[in-house]
């Protein structure tokens, strides 16, 4: 028997990598508006214009889209931020006693 049991015949080396985590990108989320035959068109474009940052003519593009379609899409958002937005659009609409209803839904 030997005394050096245990002991290694050399020098022995560890490499030690670091792994970055990958950051994942937040899922998106579109925020729609439905059409609805008692909703004035002027009010779905103030709606587009305080909520959605958008300029008069884009305003009146979605608009006329929802009108003929049926449903067209104001933005594009993080969870929170598609879901606030939401919020901030039906509770408008609803003290304003207009029936719009603004939806979201997974990009």
């Amino acid at each position: 028997m030997s005394g050096g049991q245990g002991r290694s015949n050399g020098p022995s080396a560890s490499v030690i990598t670091r792994v970055k985590p990958k950051a994942k990108r937040p899922n998106l989320y579109r925020v729609l508006i439905l059409n609805d035959d008692y909703t004035p068109m002027e009010f779905v474009v103030h709606v587009l214009e305080r909520f959605f940052q958008k300029d008069a003519e884009a305003a009146t593009k979605i608009m006329l889209h929802v009108h003929h379609h049926g449903i067209g899409e104001c933005g594009v958002f993080t969870y929170e931020i598609a879901e606030t937005k939401v919020t901030q659009v039906m509770d408008f609409a609803r003290k304003h006693q207009h029936p719009l209803q603004c939806v979201m839904e997974k990009k």
